[in-house]
């Protein structure tokens, strides 16, 4: 169970990382691609921030994830800068693509008929633990 202050921490670095994303794809000139970090988990030791970051359109989330994780040093420097006087140490970053979204929605398409997986089980795909 996480405890209020890794709640808190994650928040704030939900928050600053969601600007920080925003602002590189705007600076890369990046046009048609949203980022939004859905959650960012950190554990008690805080010594990892694992961020869940949904990517659309969802075709581009691989692309996207390589991309981030060429330039995260500097991303994991800005973060550091903004959250200086909030924390003492920064947490390594590892970011995920939230596949939450897309799940639903496939479950939204079985649930009014459109794709049947009761029908064609390779519809439904197993779910990642995370």
């Amino acid at each position: 169970m996480e405890t209020n202050r890794q709640k808190k921490i994650g928040g704030v670095l939900q928050q600053d990382l969601a600007e920080i994303l925003q602002n590189h794809l705007r600076d890369a000139g990046v046009n048609g691609i949203l980022i939004s970090v859905s959650k960012v988990k950190v554990p008690t030791d805080l010594s990892i921030a694992k961020a869940y970051l949904s990517i659309f359109p969802a075709k581009n989330a691989a692309e996207m994830l390589e991309q981030l994780n060429t330039i995260k040093p500097k991303i994991k420097h800005e973060l550091a800068q903004r959250t200086k006087h909030q924390l003492r140490r920064m947490p390594d970053l590892e970011f995920y693509v939230d596949d939450s979204l897309e799940y639903i929605e496939k479950i939204e398409k079985s649930i009014k008929g459109e794709e049947n997986p009761i029908a064609n089980p390779d519809l439904l795909e197993r779910r990642k633990k995370s």
